[in-house]
């Protein structure tokens, strides 16, 4: 019998981290790197809620979408100096 968790998981891994550069981008856009705090909270109860889980895939879900959004937190301020060097547009106020 095969086994998919790693099929699943690595698929996961994929999916999230193109939603999060997304989610990175568009939420330094729109509103700066003062949306930190959403990322870290809905990064620290996505891997809390992993732990607690008994389900392998949807704990390895959890645990992938948290880290990815913590990860997510140092790429905000990363993105505002790309915006700032002229490699992604300025929201205009």
């Amino acid at each position: 019998m095969l086994n998919y968790y790693g099929l699943i998981t690595g698929i996961f891994v994929l999916i999230l981290t193109g939603i999060g550069h997304i989610l990175v981008i568009k939420g330094e856009y729109y509103f700066g790197v003062k949306i930190w705090p959403l990322f870290l909270l809905i990064g620290c109860l996505s891997i809390a809620f992993s732990l607690l889980i008994k389900s392998n895939i949807l704990s390895g879900f959890l645990g992938i979408l948290g880290f990815t959004f913590l990860w997510g937190i140092l790429e905000l301020f990363k993105q505002k100096e790309r915006v700032s060097k002229g490699w992604f547009p300025k929201k205009d106020n």
